[in-house]
């Protein structure tokens, strides 16, 4: 499996696209801003779509995505989500006063959007390949990722503060390769990270105490104007794991 990084900003402005991961060229973990620089051709063959929750900078180009692709398309674009995550989109985005019910056009049974609900555990197979959705804590229903090829996993956390469910979950990974891991403040802001359930340098040393299998961490979701001093307080913190921050156009290959 390939992943390519489309956007793992906590934030936009320059070059900053928030969180979207594409997977081959069939599979997208969520559908933040960075989406929108794939040319046309590639968002068509986007057949599945998995989203983590259900805020803003995760959801923000399906509207788009969809809209600019259905009448290239021969299928519904699969969006798999939690129940939770799929009633907001419902009824707050596709409701027809925010955007169109593309799971209702041209109709209910031909529709260019269709929803798979997921659960913390359950296993969707596409092709040999394996994406399990892993425990996560966030202020709304959450979900990370386990993407398994059959040689190895990338883990992707999604946005979460402490977890402990998640790290039982990975540490029964017996191939587990890769981990991409939220850090969206600084220490400075732990008040705010916990707030908001996101993680700050000194928490995310807590939770990589978790881990008991090798892996290479990467650090997502920093926020803009932030990230420099965040990366230096999370090499003070768990430097020994030589974590390195996730960089847009970045491919991981597993």
């Amino acid at each position: 499996m390939k992943l390519r990084v489309l956007g793992c900003s906590g934030g936009i402005g320059g070059d900053e696209r928030t969180t979207s991961l594409l997977v081959d060229d069939d599979i997208l973990i969520d559908c933040g801003t960075g989406v929108g620089d794939l040319p046309l051709a590639d968002l068509a063959r986007i057949d599945h779509l998995f989203l983590t929750h259900s805020h803003l900078d995760h959801i923000a180009c399906l509207p788009l995505l969809i809209d600019s692709v259905c009448d290239l398309r021969s299928r519904p674009l699969v969006v798999h989500a939690t129940e939770a995550t799929i009633d907001v989109l419902r009824t707050h985005v596709f409701n027809w006063a925010i955007w169109p019910d593309f799971a209702a056009i041209p109709s209910v049974e031909e529709s260019f959007l269709r929803y798979e609900a997921v659960a913390v555990g359950a296993t969707v197979e596409l092709g040999g390949r394996r994406i399990t959705a892993l425990p996560a804590s966030h202020t709304v229903p959450a979900v990370g990722y386990l993407l398994d090829s059959g040689a190895a996993s990338l883990a992707f956390t999604g946005d979460t503060g402490p977890c402990p469910e998640l790290w039982a979950a990975l540490n029964a990974v017996g191939n587990l390769r890769h981990l991409i891991i939220e850090t969206a403040f600084p220490n400075t802001q732990e008040r705010l990270a916990r707030l908001s359930r996101h993680l700050c340098p000194g928490m995310l040393a807590g939770e990589l105490a978790r881990l008991e299998r090798p892996a290479n961490i990467y650090i997502t979701h920093l926020k803009p104007g932030q990230s420099e001093q965040t990366m230096r307080e999370i090499a003070v913190c768990v430097g020994r794991l030589q974590p390195v921050t996730l960089r847009n156009g970045e491919t991981i290959e597993f």
